[in-house]
């Protein structure tokens, strides 16, 4: 299982993961980023390298 999450505080919406997950994980949810299909997530950590916010952080459990 994987587990995705973005820091809110961190994140402005400017949609690098929701346009380069090759899983679709991501949306855009209140001008933030919300990963919505976490279950889908194939642990590329695309959005991870992609951030320029650095607010995405990918974990294996």
């Amino acid at each position: 299982m994987i587990d995705v999450q973005v820091d809110t505080e961190k994140c402005d919406g400017c949609e690098e993961c929701v346009n380069l997950c090759p899983s679709e994980v991501f949306q855009i949810t209140d001008a933030k980023s919300d990963p919505y299909q976490a279950a889908d997530c194939a642990n590329c950590l695309t959005c991870v390298e992609s951030c320029p916010q650095d607010a995405i952080t990918v974990t294996e459990m």
